[in-house]
């Protein structure tokens, strides 16, 4: 089914961003660092982690509820691992730890063939892929995972949401084999919340077995879902359960109460937790390929013979988004439909800018 989406300048939607959270109290920094992730959400089509979800999750979870604290520093634990940082990121905004930690592990990894970032006291970073898609365009095999905001996933064969969408990310510097990074980024669960809010923008329904309402019952329609279930049952329960273990084993606190400020005992934690590592393509290069090829031509050789064999229509990771960044440097400018542009609006209007005008932008049926 074909939509009509208005063609925003990046300019102006980055302005906005920027204005909406200076107007929080976050520095010039982190607002860049903010309409910086946005504009890259929204190049590559990513709808349910665009600058509208980034200020509703600072609205219900940040700075106005002490879930993220702006201007606060990291800190950079000292530790005997030349390959690994430990980082008490001190509720500071997620896309500016996110970059940050992103840009470390890079310079470890050039030094040591990989490099990871574990870090406490977070703040969610909203979609992961965008930090690895970044780092796969710079030639680096790049890896982040993340517990969420708040806990409200039921884990299977469960009735309490104790979980997080607890999303994984990868990303694979293929762009020589098919001109852009393989990237394989999902929430584990069916869909993330964003993807809620989206339908219920957008008047549609949720897929079965995506969410359940406020009894436990199973829901389509995305007004009614309370609570979220995991993709493919106990595996995408098995996949979000590593991101509790690597937050765990880092310092975070029990599941249930992330993101709920102020409620449980005394000395509990609320926040998320990163994980983050970049390595080296030619780190894993054992010089031993078959027919003659080397690292690069043995890449492309088996993406080719997974698409081969009769399966030239499958689809590989990371495709959709390239093909909408695409559809983005096509028609000059970021995509929104009319309720997107109405929900851009409630944010200019909260922070004292000048709403934007139907009228003023061209559009496109896709």
């Amino acid at each position: 089914m074909s939509e009509t989406f208005f063609i925003i300048p990046t300019p102006l939607h980055n302005a906005l961003i920027e204005a909406a959270f200076r107007h929080r109290g976050y520095t010039a920094e982190e607002a860049r660092d903010a309409s910086r992730f946005c504009e890259l959400a929204s190049t590559h089509g990513i709808r349910t982690h665009n600058g509208i979800k980034a200020v509703h999750l600072d609205e219900h979870f940040g700075s106005k509820v002490g879930g993220c604290v702006p201007g606060a520093k990291i800190e950079k634990l000292s530790t005997k691992y030349k390959a690994v940082q430990r980082w008490n990121a001190n509720k500071k905004l997620g896309q500016s730890v996110a970059f940050a930690a992103m840009d470390a592990c890079m310079k470890m990894a050039d030094e040591f063939g990989t490099g990871i970032v574990t870090v406490d006291n977070a703040f969610h970073y909203l979609w992961g892929g965008g930090y690895v898609i970044d780092a796969a365009r710079k030639g680096y095999i790049a890896f982040t995972c993340c517990t969420a905001g708040t806990s409200e996933v039921v884990p299977f064969m469960g009735k309490a949401p104790t979980m997080g969408t607890n999303p994984h990310s990868w990303g694979f510097p293929t762009m020589d084999a098919i001109g852009y990074p393989i990237c394989v980024d999902w929430a584990t669960s069916t869909v993330a919340m964003g993807r809620v809010q989206q339908l219920a923008r957008e008047g549609k329904t949720l897929p079965p077995g995506a969410a359940v309402d406020a009894e436990g019952n199973p829901t389509t329609d995305p007004h009614k879902a309370k609570w979220l279930l995991f993709f493919g049952g106990h595996k995408g329960y098995g996949l979000a359960l590593v991101n509790e273990l690597l937050a765990a084993f880092t310092g975070s606190g029990v599941p249930y109460l992330r993101g709920k400020t102020g409620e449980g005992p005394k000395g509990e934690k609320h926040t998320p937790h990163f994980y983050f590592q970049c390595t080296r393509a030619d780190a894993l290069d054992c010089g031993n390929f078959p027919m003659g090829r080397n690292q690069r031509s043995n890449v492309k050789a088996v993406i080719e013979d997974i698409l081969g064999h009769g399966n030239e229509k499958a689809m590989l990771p990371g495709q959709i988004e390239a093909l909408a960044a695409a559809r983005t440097a096509k028609h000059g400018g970021l995509l929104f439909t009319k309720a997107e542009v109405e929900a851009f609006n409630e944010i200019a209007e909260a922070c004292g800018q000048k709403p934007w005008s139907l009228a003023q932008f061209k559009s496109v049926t896709l």
